[in-house]
């Protein structure tokens, strides 16, 4: 399991990136879902997003799945090629699989690294 230390984490499976305003599915999430199949992003740059809210539809071959933002801001870039390449999620979660990126992004109540380690692996046993 990939847990990259410089990013907040959600208890819903996202990540969040202080630095870049970049948020997406955590690669445990996409572990889960397996092979992923489908991703629509639901939300469009220049909307301001509040913190809880769907920015991300994600379908596998074994479910689908709501992707929440980790962070309220106002939405500067979004990933059009998820929806092409959706395997990107399964490949490359913190890269390449972003989804979408805010400014002014407030990561209120997330956890770092160490937090959510643990807490996949109590979901795990």
């Amino acid at each position: 399991m990939n847990i990259p230390t410089n990013l907040k984490y959600t208890k819903t499976d996202e990540w969040f990136d202080p630095a870049s305003g970049a948020m997406g599915l955590s690669d445990y999430a996409q572990g889960q879902l397996s092979d992923i199949v489908f991703v629509e992003i639901v939300v469009s740059a220049g909307e301001t997003l509040a913190q809880g809210q769907a920015i991300a539809s994600v379908e596998s071959v074994k479910a689908a799945a709501e992707t929440y933002a980790a962070a309220s801001g106002k939405v500067v870039a979004v990933n059009e090629d998820l929806s092409a390449s959706p395997e990107v999620l399964n490949k490359d979660p913190y890269g390449a699989g972003w989804m979408v990126k805010v400014e002014g992004g407030k990561p209120e109540g997330l956890m770092d690294a160490a937090a959510y380690t643990k807490f996949c692996e109590e979901r795990a046993h």
